[in-house]
């Protein structure tokens, strides 16, 4: 909400910070339309941006001033880059807290292990970690051939995930990308569904086929799954399969049995790679019926190559109420007082 009118600083607290930008047609995708980029970061950071030409002066307090003015930075270096600015990419550069001296250069897909900037291609979008849980999860998808993302709705497990799958699998690191959920009502009943098998499993399956469509073409999606170089399939149907060579994703895993996770982590083959995501809280299991996922959290925990990864409220990357929504039955539930 920028700085407070109703209450303003002492003026010895408040300095600017002149930056200057050399490329104006740059300048103007970095304000955005109507300055709406300027705006998001004042209300992020409780600064006031000013234009002047060529310039931005960053008004504020000193730490918020100088944060502000390397987030300013760092989104210039990615317009030079031939990159794009989205809403999402600012309020990630924010959440990331870049130093001034700490700003991100076109360092390879490699770089990302040794402390760089983390990106992720795939065919339609080039995709970025936005918090550090979420910058530590795609670490160890890459390094790890098991992991778990666990945590709340709307922090990106499962994003994160297919996109590492796609950048795999056009990289040539793995033959195929198998994508499954546990076919659980979420509290409904939803009676008959009409149709053939696919027709009627398609509609829990659907949040894999939307991320998909987010880093493939639609026409290739369409051809993969056709050639089963894609498979999206509930866990019943990975009984008895050796997966090998595949990138494999299982969804909602808070909702697998511990008998299903058991089956399911057993089929990791030759050359494949496995991640677990799941959120605790939201579990549609009958009462009575253990979770696989908090069964396989506390009897794994130990094995070193299993990678275990961890979201909060702070990690949401939806809408900015989805975080107070969380926080607010979180502050409800007695389990977790």
């Amino acid at each position: 909400m920028g700085l407070d009118a109703l209450n303003p600083p002492k003026s010895e607290d408040i300095h600017e910070t002149l930056l200057e930008f050399p490329d104006n047609r740059l300048l103007i995708d970095l304000c955005g339309e109507f300055d709406r980029n300027l705006a998001q970061i004042e209300h992020q950071m409780n600064v006031h941006i000013l234009r002047r030409g060529n310039q931005l002066a960053v008004v504020g307090d000193g730490d918020a001033r100088g944060q502000a003015t390397a987030v300013l930075q760092a989104l210039y270096q990615r317009l030079e880059q031939g990159k794009q600015i989205e809403a999402g990419d600012i309020d990630g550069e924010i959440r990331m807290g870049h130093d001034a001296g700490d700003l991100p250069g076109p360092d390879a897909q490699m770089e990302l292990f040794k402390g760089g900037r983390v990106e992720i291609k795939t065919r339609k979008k080039l995709v970025e970690p936005r918090t550090d849980a979420q910058k530590a999860y795609v670490k160890s998808l890459f390094k790890k051939e098991l992991a778990f993302g666990i945590g709340p709705a709307g922090t990106g497990k499962t994003y994160l995930a297919v996109a590492v799958g796609v950048n795999l699998f056009i990289t040539g690191h793995v033959d195929k990308i198998i994508l499954s959920r546990p076919a659980v009502e979420a509290g409904e009943r939803l009676g008959f569904l009409p149709g053939d098998m696919k027709d009627k499993v398609d509609p829990y399956m659907q949040p894999l086929y939307d991320a998909l469509n987010d880093f493939l073409p639609g026409k290739q999606v369409e051809k993969l799954i056709a050639e089963k170089r894609i498979e999206i399939a509930p866990l019943a149907f990975m009984r008895g399969r050796t997966l090998s060579n595949a990138f494999v994703v299982l969804d909602e895993a808070q909702n697998a049995t511990t008998m299903q996770m058991k089956m399911f982590l057993t089929r990791l083959g030759e050359g494949s790679r496995m991640v677990i995501t799941g959120d605790r809280s939201q579990v549609d299991l009958p009462r009575g019926v253990n979770s696989g996922l908090h069964d396989a959290e506390a009897l794994l925990k130990g094995i070193d190559d299993i990678a275990f990864n961890y979201f909060t409220a702070k990690d949401v990357v939806r809408h900015h109420l989805v975080a107070k929504i969380i926080n607010a039955y979180d502050a409800a539930d007695p389990a977790k007082g």
